[in-house]
């Protein structure tokens, strides 16, 4: 764990380069020496409370969802192709999907007021994600 956590620093091709901070759970191989190495890189090491299962549901949720509706879809080839299709779910996850709070509602406009705009589709990925939005009047 000790050589993992100095491959995560490595300044080319480190996964941490521009972040401060890590989240750990408690599993046993995050030692002491690997936060030791963490906290002397100034990465900031927060630890989860013990015995806190629901501090990872959303984290699980957004695993799930990125593998099942993107990643198991798609034949990638090579690290960039990855980046960039991880790049744009991120934007249609974060900023385009229907969410269940707003009742799926398209842009929050209700069906009550449904002649007032075409529906139109903006599509991402080559058409595996599409987003729903209304067109001005």
């Amino acid at each position: 764990m000790e050589q993992m956590a100095r491959n995560l620093l490595d300044m080319e091709d480190g996964f941490r380069r521009g972040k401060r901070y890590l989240i750990l759970d408690r599993d046993p191989p995050y030692t002491a020496a690997f936060r030791r190495i963490m906290k002397a890189a100034s990465v900031n090491v927060v630890r989860l409370p013990a015995r806190s299962p629901n501090l990872n549901a959303y984290n699980e949720r957004f695993l799930l969802s990125i593998k099942s509706e993107c990643l198991d879809r798609m034949v990638l080839l090579g690290e960039l192709r990855l980046r960039r299709t991880i790049s744009e779910f991120m934007r249609h996850y974060h900023g385009e999907r229907n969410h269940q709070g707003l009742d799926a509602l398209i842009d929050g406009i209700s069906p009550d007021t449904a002649g007032l705009g075409r529906v139109a589709r903006r599509e991402r990925l080559g058409g595996l994600l599409s987003f729903y939005y209304r067109e001005a009047a």
